[in-house]
């Protein structure tokens, strides 16, 4: 079963591929992800994940918090706590809150929580065109940067290098609570 936001991001997607003239087909190849899969996202029929929402983001040059803005949120330079958009990953019950408010600035902040004992693989694709920190706000956060791994506890901050397959892990029994600040270049 979607919920709203779902609805909305599956929308948005139909929407950023019909701007650019591309068929289902054509976005398939350019972000890896199956023709059936993007049809049933862009109906709301599906949920996706956030290692998929990374491919298709990518595929449109957009980072994931840029295609999730553009989806979530309204107009406003002040957004609320209460109405900042959450969605909840539904293979790993990963939530990220997008709490900066849509604007002409090309930075998105965003608060994750990663549930203990849980990884979130991120393709390359989801780092073109886009420089990133994480701050890790509560508990651990093992990133791992292609074959750097980057151990990281409560009040640590990494500046993401050149874009490369990633791995957001929490290898410990407690919620880990981090902060992304995404700066777009495009």
């Amino acid at each position: 079963m979607t919920n709203e936001l779902d609805q909305r991001i599956g929308a948005r997607i139909r929407l950023e591929r019909e701007t650019r003239g591309w068929s289902l087909t054509e976005l398939a190849e350019r972000s890896s992800v199956s023709r059936a899969m993007i049809f049933k996202i862009e109906r709301g029929e599906s949920s996706p994940t956030a290692n998929l929402l990374a491919k298709l983001s990518g595929a449109f040059g957009l980072s994931m918090s840029a295609l999730m803005a553009r989806a979530e949120l309204g107009q406003g330079r002040l957004l609320r706590k209460a109405e900042q958009p959450l969605w909840t990953d539904p293979d790993s019950g990963y939530l990220r809150r997008h709490v900066s408010p849509r604007s002409d600035l090309p930075l998105d902040l965003v608060q994750v929580v990663l549930p203990a004992h849980t990884e979130v693989p991120m393709p390359a694709a989801a780092y073109a065109f886009m420089r990133q920190l994480i701050w890790v706000l509560e508990g651990e956060l093992v990133f791992v940067e292609g074959e750097l791994r980057h151990e990281m506890r409560e009040g640590d901050c990494l500046e993401l290098g050149p874009p490369m397959n990633c791995i957001f892990k929490n290898e410990s029994g407690v919620d880990c609570k981090y902060a992304v600040v995404v700066l777009s270049l495009s």
